[in-house]
């Protein structure tokens, strides 16, 4: 390599001797800085306003692209805002993936406007989930006060980030209880032609023995087979006066909605359905039960594919007697 032909002049004086080939490899913007001036004169880059062990480290990386765990720990902060001046987004990477990993309740204030000028939205991300997680201790540092006075449209955007995150969670969870009812009716829909077709300990058709071995979803299939035995010998549901009769009614109602074999379904009342909703008008009523069965066909669809892939992986080693005692309990 060549004599050093390039001084980075510091903050206190001092100059760090470099190279101008490992300078305009790195950064262009170096490379343009150094072009500017005359060849015949002394080339400087002047980098104030940062310690000298951060430009010390800083150069560092230019030649070996690494910075050990203490200089990161320690000059975080102040590479990350010469690896944006100078547009080295190797470095920059680095230092935000480390100071992601630091943050603390007092430094999350500062590294978060760092990181908004710095345009690092993967940081500003980290530092907002940070301060979500962490508010109540945040907002008691001398970091966050100073925020509050001179930056109240950040703190704003973390108050609103905060809200969002509230909604987000919210919707979240509702939406894994609607997920998970969903399964729950597509389950209860294969029990059903389950019962109706080969008959499961107590229930099945007249023409079949019933198994008296319980079935892999013994819960389920077992819950629905009550449902049917009081179905089947209650006297208020002819007034419409049971609750537990309605029930059954809507899931086979359910099932015949997403019946692809109602000419030949053994399951009782599925071509009667079937002819119903085909003379019935369409209403607002109508629209959600189509959503619900929607919901239900696409849950089944899901489950039936996720049980194929068990399958052809041979991952589904449990135990049947397990999940039956399990389920039965």
């Amino acid at each position: 390599m060549s004599l050093p032909v390039v001084h980075i002049v510091t903050s206190t004086g001092l100059r760090i001797p470099t190279h101008y080939s490992v300078l305009a490899k790195a950064s262009h913007v170096l490379e343009n800085l150094l072009d500017q001036q005359r060849e015949n004169s002394e080339r400087l880059i002047s980098i104030f306003g940062v310690p000298f062990e951060a430009v010390s480290a800083f150069v560092g990386f230019l030649y070996t692209a690494r910075c050990s765990e203490e200089e990161m720990e320690k000059y975080g902060i102040h590479l990350l805002a010469l690896s944006h001046c100078f547009l080295i987004p190797q470095l920059k990477q680095k230092v935000t993936k480390a100071l992601a990993a630091t943050l603390t309740k007092e430094n999350v204030g500062d590294v978060l406007q760092l990181a908004k000028l710095c345009d690092s939205p993967d940081l500003s991300l980290s530092c907002m989930k940070f301060v979500s997680r962490h508010f109540k201790t945040v907002e008691t540092t001398e970091g966050w006060k100073i925020l509050q006075e001179h930056d109240p449209w950040l703190e704003l955007e973390i108050l609103q980030f905060m809200d969002e995150s509230v909604l987000r969670r919210k919707r979240t969870r509702r939406l894994r209880r609607e997920q998970s009812l969903y399964l729950q009716l597509s389950e209860a829909m294969e029990c059903l032609v389950h019962i109706c077709t080969e008959g499961c300990t107590s229930v099945g058709p007249l023409d079949v023995k019933p198994s008296k071995s319980p079935c892999s979803k013994y819960a389920t299939c077992q819950g629905l087979q009550m449902l049917i035995r009081h179905f089947a010998s209650c006297k208020k549901r002819i007034n419409g006066g049971c609750s537990r009769c309605k029930r059954m009614w809507q899931i086979l109602h359910l099932h015949s909605s997403i019946c692809d074999h109602s000419d030949h379904c053994r399951v009782p009342l599925c071509s009667q359905f079937k002819m119903k909703e085909e003379l019935k008008k369409g209403g607002s009523d109508d629209e959600m039960w189509r959503q619900l069965v929607r919901k239900v066909a696409v849950a089944k669809a899901v489950s039936s594919l996720t049980t194929q892939i068990k399958v052809s992986h041979n991952v589904d080693d449990v135990h049947p007697t397990k999940c039956h005692y399990r389920s039965s309990r």
